[in-house]
């Protein structure tokens, strides 16, 4: 599988600048939404086919990898 940061873009000129996929006006937050109200990978393709599994799979590695690094200061 690819590393996350070849499939995620940041554009300040697409979706003001949220990490989206390939460059699409697709955000992480939008796949990450989709996935916490109950949508499946396959449920997620079926309406955006331009999307694939590795892609949505990709957006859980790198929400995973924000999650890690954030640190609370104390």
């Amino acid at each position: 599988m690819k590393h996350y940061s070849e499939v995620i873009t940041i554009n300040p000129n697409i979706r003001f600048g949220k990490p989206c996929i390939r460059g699409m006006r697709i955000s992480v937050f939008d796949i990450l939404g989709w996935l916490a109200s109950g949508m499946t990978i396959k449920d997620i393709i079926e309406d955006y086919p331009e999307l694939s599994e590795e892609d949505v799979k990709l957006v859980l590695a790198y929400a995973a990898d924000r999650e890690h690094k954030i640190k609370i200061a104390s």
